[in-house]
C-alpha cells in the first residue's frame, strides 16, 4: 500500500487518541490510512457492511442513522471536524450497525484495522487511549438516552442550543449560531419529530427567548432560556 500523505500523519499526530504516539508509531499508522474525499449524500457504509477500520473527519460532517425497511431514519449522530466514528464495531469484528452518510462535502481519514491491532499489541498505553475513547462515546450516547426518557422535548431543544452553541463554556449572554444541518436532522438527534422540533421553536420564539431565521438561532439571553428548561 503507498504510504499516506504526510498531512495524514501530522492530523493523526493532533487527535487524543494518537497524539502521545511516537514518529515511526504514527507513521506506521500513516502507512494504513487513506484520504476520502466524499461529497454531500454520498454513503461512507451501510448498514450490515463489514467493519475493516474506522473513519477520522478532517472537515466535514456525517451523519449516522438508523434506517428502516420503509425508509424512517433514526439520527443516531452527527460526527464532525476531529471526531471519529466506526472504532467499536470493527474491535467487536461485526458489521456496521448504523449507516454513515456525508452531510456536506467531507475529507476523511480511513484507518485500516490491521494498523489498530498491531499497534494494540506494541503499546499497552494505546490500549487504554482506544478504551478511554470509547467509554467517552458510549457516556455520551447514555446521556442522549437520558435525555429521551426523562426531559421534554422542549428541555431536549434547549440543552442542544445550550450545549452546541456554548462549546460547554457556561451560557451567560447572547448567542447566535448556524445549526450545524438541516432542521429535520437535528429534529431526528433529539428523538423529536421535524413538525415537533419546529412547533418548540416557535414557541421559544414566541416567548422572547430565541429569534429564528433560517438555520441561524441568536439567543438573546442564554441564562434565561436556560432557567426556562427548569
Amino acid at each position: 500500500m503507498a504510504t499516506a500523505p504526510i498531512k495524514a500523519q501530522a492530523f493523526l499526530a493532533n487527535l487524543p487518541l494518537f497524539k502521545e504516539l511516537a514518529p515511526d508509531e504514527l507513521a506506521r499508522m500513516a502507512d494504513h490510512t487513506r484520504q476520502v474525499r466524499a461529497t454531500r449524500g454520498e454513503i461512507l457504509f451501510h448498514r450490515g457492511d463489514p467493519a475493516n477500520g474506522f473513519y477520522l473527519v478532517v472537515y466535514g460532517q456525517v451523519k449516522l442513522a438508523f434506517i428502516s425497511s420503509k425508509g424512517d431514519e433514526k439520527v443516531v449522530e452527527i460526527i464532525g471536524p476531529g471526531a471519529s466514528f466506526g472504532e467499536a464495531v470493527m474491535f467487536m469484528e461485526k458489521p456496521h450497525v448504523v449507516t454513515a452518510q456525508v452531510l456536506a462535502d467531507s475529507l476523511l481519514l480511513y484507518v485500516q484495522k490491521e494498523a489498530v491491532f498491531e499497534e494494540l499489541e506494541r503499546d499497552p498505553k494505546f490500549a487504554r487511549r482506544i478504551i478511554a475513547g470509547l467509554s467517552r462515546r458510549l457516556h455520551h450516547l447514555m446521556g442522549d438516552l437520558e435525555a429521551y426518557s426523562m426531559r421534554s422535548g422542549t428541555q431536549r431543544v434547549i440543552g442542544y442550543l445550550l450545549r452546541e452553541f456554548a462549546a460547554g463554556k457556561e451560557p451567560a449572554g447572547p448567542l447566535e449560531v448556524t445549526l450545524p444541518t438541516t432542521k429535520g436532522i437535528v429534529a431526528s438527534r433529539l428523538n423529536l419529530t421535524q413538525e415537533h422540533f419546529s412547533r418548540i421553536l416557535h414557541e421559544l420564539a414566541a416567548e422572547g427567548l430565541i429569534e429564528v431565521q433560517g438555520r441561524t438561532v441568536r439567543i438573546p439571553d442564554a441564562e434565561r432560556l436556560k432557567q426556562y428548561a427548569m
